[in-house]
């Protein structure tokens, strides 16, 4: 019998949340450096920019330069910034902005070995709190996953946040509802190990908050005003489902942390108006297709009533996607890691039996409604 030699790490978030919470920056980051480089999105380091000025007033910690990344999360982008001399200047990098900013900025750090220190205004995602990177081509289309280092802290200012449009948090919440199904789906042949048996535990505290505070989150946005729903909403989206995907995700050992319904978001991104949809709007889809797959029929009405009270949708006609296209999405999906760790019993054919099923469902739910 070979001697037993399983080693590894785990890094979990740490965060701080409220809207006066860039005041923890000196303190957090005291161990770190004295200079940042600000790295995001133009209007999200537009509308966040006073509030880390503020945050640092009186401090050591001192704000090179505000840094567009770049607009997409490509490697390009970020070999761009790894070449920017007051990125390589800067003892730590503050990645401003939405999941993709961010994901460009995680890659940045890793590839310079610097401290990295998150700031999302917008609540649509959890790749502030991350050890994964999605990466886009130049021409929009899925590429790969990069595995970096987790960020050493995120800064959720939930001021900034409820200032953000209202679509990003409704697709954030789409998002975030394929979390549970997704975990549990995706590791349901296995027997876990203690981590992705945990992560699995923690995902299925992930749709309860988003159905019980979701509407009322997105009433906290239009008013622009931060609230107790907004802050469960927000710690839903960034925080557990972040947790989940660092504890269901290796590089080589396993992949839980996405399966059918996020195929249906990379299935989408290689048709006609694909593009003309966000990634958690199209996701919330793709989790109706999952249930479905299972034949699941009361989560399945559970989470189309839910989807249509705040506007997700609940067909395919919804997000302008014709049945015809289903084999070209599934030529993408059959290129993805989540494909590639499937469980038993899924095929081409049963699942998109199973998409087109969903399609008549939701039609005739619509035409009931």
């Amino acid at each position: 019998m070979s001697e037993y030699n399983s080693n590894y790490s785990l890094y979990l978030p740490s965060y701080s949340i409220g809207p006066n919470c860039y005041r923890e920056i000196p303190y957090v980051t005291r161990f770190f450096g004295k200079t940042a480089a600000v790295i995001g999105g133009k209007t999200a380091m537009a509308k966040a920019k006073k509030a880390l000025i503020d945050g640092v007033e009186g401090s050591d910690v001192r704000l090179l330069d505000f840094i567009e990344y770049g607009g997409n999360s490509t490697y390009e982008n970020g070999d761009a910034l790894i070449a920017n001399p007051t990125v390589k200047e800067a003892d730590m990098l503050f990645a401003v902005g939405g999941g993709r900013a961010c994901d460009t900025v995680k890659y940045v750090a890793d590839k310079l070995d610097k401290p990295l220190f998150t700031f999302p205004t917008v609540g649509s995602n959890c790749a502030s709190v991350t050890a994964i990177s999605v990466i886009y081509n130049l021409d929009g289309s899925f590429r790969d996953y990069y595995y970096p280092k987790l960020a050493n802290h995120c800064f959720i200012n939930s001021a900034v946040i409820a200032d953000s449009p209202e679509k990003l948090l409704w697709a954030g919440i789409g998002d975030a509802l394929s979390k549970e199904y997704e975990a549990v789906f995706s590791s349901k042949d296995d027997a876990l190990s203690h981590t992705p048996l945990m992560g699995r535990q923690v995902s299925r505290i992930c749709t309860d908050p988003l159905i019980e505070y979701g509407a009322q989150a997105l009433e906290s946005i239009r008013e622009k005003k931060p609230s107790f729903a907004l802050d469960q909403v927000i710690l839903d989206i960034i925080v557990s489902t972040g947790i989940v995907s660092n504890m269901m995700t290796t590089v080589d050992s396993y992949y839980y942390n996405s399966t059918l319904a996020h195929c249906i978001y990379y299935g989408a991104t290689v048709t006609e108006h694909g593009h003309s949809h966000l990634h958690g709007e199209i996701v919330s889809l793709g989790v109706l297709c999952l249930l479905q797959f299972e034949n699941r029929a009361d989560e399945v009405e559970r989470i189309m009533k839910f989807n249509s009270s705040i506007g997700l949708p609940v067909c395919f006609d919804d997000i302008e996607i014709d049945e015809s296209e289903f084999y070209k999405m599934a030529d993408k999906f059959v290129q993805t890691t989540e494909w590639a760790h499937m469980p038993k019993g899924v095929t081409i054919e049963n699942y998109i039996d199973a998409m087109k099923k969903l399609n008549r469902i939701g039609r005739e739910f619509k035409k009931n409604k």
